[in-house]
Formats: C-alpha cells, sequence, structure tokens
C-alpha cells in the first residue's frame, strides 16, 4: 500500500513589498495627468498613502475650489499666488503640496529644513502646526513651532531637527541672526500665509532680511484672501512664472455667499450701551467683537465681566502672555455660547469653528480688513451674520465695501431694546482705581487709532465728541489727550505764520499799487506805456516774478516768502529775507558738534585750589607723569611692559596716600583723647570751686554775724546766774542743751567731713572753756 504525500497547504501568500522609490516613481508621472475639473475628492489625486490616511482620519474628503486648482500646480513645482475667499480650505492647499514634495525627496531629519512656513500672526501658525499635526500623523517629518512668547533656548536646541518649520517673521529672524544651528541652505519651498499681511509695511524690513537669507533656488506658495499683485512685492520674493490661482475673482461677491452683512449709524457715545443690549439680546449664540486697539479690547472685557450680561467673556490682545493667548484661543474653540472681545490679531487665518456673529465695533483700516475680520463666520459652506458699526462721519466706507463687491446693508437700532450700562460704569469706576486708569488709556487709544489712519475721508478726528464719549465709558472728567494738543499747537503756530505773510502780502500790494500809480497817466489809450512802467519798476525790485502768457494769473506776482515790511509810514520799502529774521532752531546734533569743537569733555568736572591751578583726583584720574604720558600716547592695544611700569609709578602714590590716611587717623584719636580729658579735668575743677565756694558762705556768717535778731536771755532766764565752774555732770548736760537750744535755727549746710569735724571741735573748745552764762557762751560760738 503505497504511502501518500501529502500536499502542503499555505495559509497565507506573503505581499511582495514594492519598493518606496518605485511608489514615488508612479506618484510623480501622474503629476502631468491631474484634470482639475474631473478630480472631486482626496483619493483621486496622485497621493501618498501615509498623506491620504491622515486625511481621511479627520474628515477631510472633498477639496475644495481652491485646493483642487491650486495642490495639482504645485506638486508640478510651480510657484502659486493663491486667492480665494475666507474660509475656503487655503491651509490645506499647501500643507499637502509640502507634505507630498518633501516624502517623494525622502526627507529626513538629518536633512535640516525643507518647508518654510511664515505666517503673521502666532496664533495662525499655532492653528497650522496643529492642522500639519493631524493630517502628517504617519509621515516620518518633523514639524517646529516657532513663535514669540516661548522658550527660546528649548527652540534653538532642536532647530537643527526640523523639516517644517511654522514661524512669525520676527522669531525667525532672531533664529537666523543668533542660532548657529539653524540652516536653510537645503531649503527646498517657502509658504507665505496671509501674504499680503506679511509683506506690508509692518514686516517690510524683517522680511526683506529673512529673504535675503534663502536659497534664490526654490518654490514659493503665496495664499491669501486679498492677495497682492505688487510687481515690486513679487520681485522680492524672486518668483519665476509663478501662476495666479483666485477661485472666486470672477464670482458676483468678494465675501462667502452664505455671510448676511448689515452696518447701523451709531453716535459715539451709545457705542457702549448698543453692544451691550446686543450681547443681552444675543444670550445664545457664538460672538466675535472687534476692536481697533488693546486697550480699547482690556477695559471693555473688565467692565462687561463685572456688569454680568449672562453670556461667557473672553479677550484675545497682543499684549497678553503667549501662553494664556492660546489658552483663550482653544477655549473659545471649544465653548458653544461666548464672546471673544479681540484686536485684528483674531482677524486673519483663525477657523474659529460655529461663530454666529461677527460685531466691528470699530470702523475697519481699510476694505481688506473688513473682508478679513468678516470672514471669522460663515466658513466653509456655513452661514453666519456680520454687523459693522459706524459713525455718521464714517459712512464713506460703505461706498469702499460696495465698490469691492461687498453686499451690505443698512439696519437701524430699536430705540425701546437700547439699554445704557453709563450709570453703572460710573459707580464702578467711582469704586476701582485700576479700572478707571483702564477706560482712561481705552479712551485716548481709541482717538489715537482714528487719530493714525490713513485715510482721512472716513476718519476724522474733530469730528468726535469725546466729552460725551467720555461719559458713555463712565469717566466723569474726559482725560487730556496730549498728542492732539500738540498737533494743535503746531498747526495753530503754522496757520500764524501764513497769516503774518498773508497780512505782510496784503501791505506790499498796497505799496506796489502806490508805486505803480505814480507811472501810470490818466490817459486809458497809452496802455502799452503802463505795462513797461509797472515791468520797469519792478525791475527795481527783486521781488517780482514774470509769469509766462499761458498762465491764467496776473502778468505779475510777488514772492510772498521773502518779503518783509518794516514801516509803512515812511514810503519806504525795506526788503529782507525771512530766514534772516527767524531764529534758527538749535538742535542736539549742533550742540555736540559745537562741543566736539571746542574739544570740551562732556559730564567732567575740574577743581582748582587757592592757588589757580587744577586740583587732580587721583582716585579718578593718573598722578606719576610716566602714566599721563602713556595714556596720551596710546593708540591701540596694551603694552603689558609699560602697563606694569605705569602700575609701579601709580603704586607709590597710592602708598604715600595710604600713609598720610593712617596719620590723619591716628591724629583724630589723640585729639579724641585730649578732648576727653579736658573735659574730666574740667568737671573736677568745677567741683571744687563749688565747695570753696560753700566754705566761704559758712565762714563769712560765722565772722559777721547780725545779732539783731538774738533773744534777751534775761527776759527768757531772768537775772539768777548759774555757776558753771560746778564739775558735777547735771551741770555740765544742762548747760550743754541751754547752749544748744539758745542756738538760732539756721539752713543746714552740706559739708564734707573735714568741714563736720571742724564744727565739732570748735564746739568742744567752747563746752570746755567754761563759761558761766548761755550768753558769754553763745558770744565765744560766733567769734570763733
Amino acid at each position: 500500500m503505497a504511502h501518500k504525500t501529502k500536499e502542503k497547504v499555505k495559509i497565507y501568500k506573503k505581499k511582495r513589498q514594492i519598493p518606496e522609490s518605485k511608489i514615488i516613481e508612479d506618484l510623480q508621472a501622474k503629476y502631468n495627468d491631474i484634470d482639475e475639473t474631473k478630480i472631486k475628492k482626496f483619493i483621486d489625486m496622485p497621493l501618498s498613502n501615509k498623506t491620504l490616511k491622515g486625511l481621511k482620519e479627520n474628515n477631510y474628503i472633498e477639496l475644495t475650489d481652491i485646493q483642487r486648482q491650486s495642490i495639482g500646480l504645485a506638486l508640478k513645482g510651480n510657484d502659486i499666488l493663491g486667492a480665494a475667499k475666507t474660509g475656503s480650505g487655503k491651509t490645506l492647499a499647501f500643507l499637502v503640496p509640502v507634505l507630498e514634495i518633501l516624502y517623494c525627496k525622502q526627507w529626513t531629519r538629518y536633512d535640516g529644513v525643507g518647508a518654510l512656513i511664515i505666517t503673521p500672526t502666532r496664533e495662525l501658525a499655532y492653528q497650522i502646526y496643529e492642522t500639519l499635526r493631524k493630517v502628517g500623523l504617519y509621515h516620518d517629518i518633523s514639524a517646529g513651532l516657532i513663535i514669540g512668547g516661548k522658550d527660546l533656548k528649548f527652540e534653538k536646541k532642536r532647530m537643527d531637527q526640523c523639516n517644517i518649520v511654522i514661524c512669525t517673521p520676527g522669531r525667525l529672524l532672531q533664529h537666523m541672526d543668533e542660532n548657529p544651528l539653524f540652516d536653510c541652505v537645503n531649503m527646498q519651498i517657502l509658504i507665505l500665509d496671509e501674504a499680503d499681511r506679511c509683506l506690508d509695511m509692518g514686516f517690510e524690513r524683517t522680511m526683506n532680511s529673512i529673504i535675503e537669507n534663502l536659497p534664490p533656488k526654490r518654490q514659493t506658495l503665496l495664499f491669501s484672501a486679498t492677495q497682492t499683485k505688487s510687481v515690486r512685492d513679487l520681485a522680492r520674493l524672486s518668483l519665476k512664472d509663478p501662476m495666479y490661482v483666485s477661485v472666486h475673482e470672477h464670482a458676483e461677491h468678494t465675501t462667502p455667499e452664505g455671510l448676511q452683512q448689515s452696518y447701523i449709524v451709531c453716535s459715539l457715545e451709545d457705542k457702549i450701551a448698543m453692544l451691550w443690549s446686543f450681547l443681552r439680546s444675543h444670550l445664545k449664540q457664538k460672538i466675535i467683537v472687534f476692536f481697533s486697539s488693546c486697550k480699547q479690547v482690556k477695559y471693555v472685557y473688565e467692565a462687561f465681566c463685572r456688569l454680568r450680561p449672562g453670556i461667557s467673556l473672553l479677550a484675545l490682545y497682543g499684549t497678553l502672555h503667549q501662553l494664556r493667548r492660546m489658552d483663550i484661543y482653544e477655549s473659545f474653540c471649544k465653548k458653544h455660547y461666548a464672546v471673544l472681545f479681540a484686536t485684528d490679531i483674531a482677524a486673519r487665518g483663525l477657523d474659529f469653528p460655529a461663530v454666529n456673529w461677527v460685531v466691528q465695533m470699530d470702523c475697519p483700516e481699510d476694505v481688506n480688513a473688513y473682508i478679513h475680520r468678516a470672514g471669522r463666520t460663515a466658513r466653509f459652506q456655513a452661514g453666519g451674520e456680520s454687523l459693522l458699526v459706524l459713525l455718521p462721519s464714517e459712512l464713506e466706507m460703505v461706498q469702499q465695501l460696495q465698490e469691492r463687491k461687498i453686499p451690505i446693508n443698512m439696519i437701524k437700532i430699536n430705540p425701546n431694546k437700547l439699554h445704557s450700562p453709563h450709570r453703572k460704569l460710573e459707580a464702578l469706576l467711582a469704586r476701582d482705581v485700576s479700572l478707571k486708569g483702564s477706560a482712561q488709556r481705552a479712551f485716548v487709544a481709541y482717538i489715537k487709532s482714528v487719530f493714525l489712519m490713513k485715510d482721512k475721508q472716513v476718519f476724522n478726528v474733530k469730528a468726535l465728541n469725546t466729552d460725551e464719549y467720555a461719559r458713555s465709558l463712565g469717566l466723569a472728567i474726559p482725560p487730556r489727550i496730549r498728542f492732539l494738543q500738540k498737533t494743535q499747537n503746531n498747526t495753530s503756530n503754522i496757520q500764524k505764520e501764513i497769516n503774518k505773510e498773508s497780512k505782510e502780502s496784503d501791505n506790499l500790494d498796497i505799496c506796489n499799487n502806490s508805486e505803480t500809480n505814480r507811472y501810470t497817466s490818466n490817459e486809458s489809450d497809452n496802455e502799452d506805456d503802463n505795462v513797461m512802467n509797472h515791468i520797469s519798476h519792478a525791475r527795481k525790485h527783486d521781488n517780482i516774478n514774470f509769469m509766462d502768457d499761458d498762465s491764467d494769473d496776473d502778468l505779475l506776482t510777488v514772492k510772498r516768502r521773502n518779503i518783509d515790511i518794516d514801516d509803512m509810514s515812511d514810503g519806504t520799502e525795506n526788503i529782507k529775507d525771512d530766514k534772516s529774521n527767524k531764529k534758527k532752531v538749535i538742535t542736539k546734533v549742533a550742540i555736540a558738534k559745537k562741543i566736539l569743537k571746542k574739544k570740551i569733555i562732556p559730564n567732567s568736572k575740574k577743581t582748582f585750589g587757592d592757588d589757580g591751578k587744577e586740583v587732580i583726583d587721583p582716585m579718578k584720574s593718573k598722578v606719576s607723569e610716566f602714566a599721563k604720558k602713556y595714556e596720551n600716547e596710546i593708540d591701540s592695544g596694551i603694552n603689558i611692559e609699560v602697563a606694569k611700569q605705569v602700575l609701579r609709578e601709580e603704586d607709590q602714590f597710592d602708598k604715600q596716600r595710604f600713609r598720610e590716611k593712617i596719620k590723619e587717623k591716628h591724629r583724630e584719636e589723640k585729639l579724641k583723647l585730649k578732648a576727653n580729658k579736658k573735659a574730666k579735668n574740667k568737671d573736677k575743677s568745677d567741683d571744687e570751686e563749688s565747695q570753696e565756694a560753700n566754705s566761704d558762705v559758712s565762714e563769712s556768717e560765722f565772722s559777721e554775724p547780725d545779732l539783731s535778731w538774738l533773744p534777751d536771755p534775761d527776759k527768757i532766764y531772768g537775772e539768777e546766774k548759774t555757776d558753771l565752774n560746778e564739775n558735777s555732770p547735771d551741770n555740765f548736760e544742762s548747760t550743754e542743751n541751754s547752749m544748744i537750744h539758745s542756738l538760732p535755727k539756721r539752713k543746714l549746710i552740706v559739708q564734707k567731713d573735714k568741714k563736720v569735724k571742724k564744727k565739732r571741735k570748735i564746739i568742744n573748745e567752747v563746752i570746755n572753756s567754761g563759761l558761766k552764762t548761755d550768753e558769754e557762751l553763745a558770744l565765744q560760738l560766733l567769734q570763733q
């Protein structure tokens, strides 16, 4: 029995991997076959699987008009000027070609920067970066966000690893100047989003410096809703045969079809009340409110937060920290009902989802600014409404909008629904000083923004009622507008000069008429002679110009600038040059030149002694002759040996000064000791003098007694006499007691021990002398 051999069953077939270079060749071969009219979806485009997968996961399936017409041209390597309405998908129109071009060239992170995307605002750069992260998720390409307000050191260390750099102009130029790791020699693509804003006067110098550092052989893509067609701008970018793609150039309207646009005419003092009433009546909608300055946004946001309109409020303006700005941007995107107060940094390119209203509280600078502001709503086939608030003096803007094919209708405010928060604002400002300061700054910022606008047909500062506007902000007293006062003073001075010149010219005309009348005759038939007389008189003075025969003016005209008439009473004409009369304005440059000519060293001080010689401060200048000679002769560099010699010479003077300083210190100490000793000796002598004075007083009292006050002993003791010679102790005690009692009461004088002992000695002597009567004893004591 034969054994059956088991056949091997293949569970799966191993797919043959196609090399990536072959895939890239096939894709590039299909670029020339792209037909924009037949392509409707991204799958129909010759794109890599990695790009298609990223697009599909983020629900980017159908192509917009700008994407359909520009992606194919960009893949072929053409320079593009792309213009399309706001919200038409311009971001993907340049991100998809960037990913595909770098993928086809098999770009790695070791190859450096391959694509540079420049945007005017940080928020727009952040939005492009997030879109690139989503779409290019499966590509092995690194991307970097380089914007101001972030950590510069962190960016510097990683710049050499970025293949796609998304940046703002200022931070990019800083890396070009300071970062040695940044190298764009191999760069393939340059993209300017909102190109007209990047190339305008605000970024002109920065962009010129950036373009100088870029390689000349590159592909350039420019995209904007209001594209520049300036030959000067295109020449700066070195574009080679650019393809102009404008999908909506022949459209009926410049703005999106789903955008309903209207404007209202409102006085300046009613603007805050109008905004407050509008927000209170649209609490369940998403609104963006544009102002012309950061300080206005800040004040309105702070004030309305305290008034509590009943809807979430956010503020986005330039002076905020970058991380705070990004948080506000993300939070507003996530909210369903909110109000965002913003400046024009939020007007370009930002894709806020589901915005219902765009309110422009201040008139935009031009039509392009209006288009970008209104384009924050009605994006990508969605609907939205735009409201423009105009002053009566700004109605010229409506005509400019209509000339650019922008349909805008006028609506009126219902006065019954207009609620004014002016009283509440006044109370808030009275309580909060910081809020009051914010209101004052907002007031001045608005007036300044109107004053600096170029289009004077629309913006007129003189038409603004500043006092009423200040009250509408809650300010009791309008702040001073210093810059406006300066300009008014300058214009008034110019007007005075013009009036003065006109008066002088009128006086000269009178004088000329009187002079010419002398040469004219009363005969009317001799007109030629009169003209010749005028000419001969004119030749006497160099103040008259001859005009051409074709001109409509008089034959003779006066040069008003060069005439000055001092005295008309005498009938003489003293003609002078106005330039000699006007005082020359002394500028700082002229003062500096004068100082240089006189060889005066500024900010220097010289002191002179009693002998008239200059006193040199050794702490600030060299003292030795060798050092002075070295300072005067040295040109550049340092001679070490000579410098050592200078130090030795100066060291001798330093040592001498140190010795003198020590001697002076010792001298002061000795003087202090002497002064202390003198003070102690003086105190001792004063004590001795006081003691001697006391002793003199006591002696004088005993030597020169006044006996008139002593009592009569006969009246007190009678005529009976006691014998003091008896030696009995009783007699002695009684005698002593009687003697003590008979002494008068006197003022006690405190003396030293010697004085006390002396008194006791005298008393003992008197007692031991054996006096018979008290009177004799008292007399004896007084005589001692």
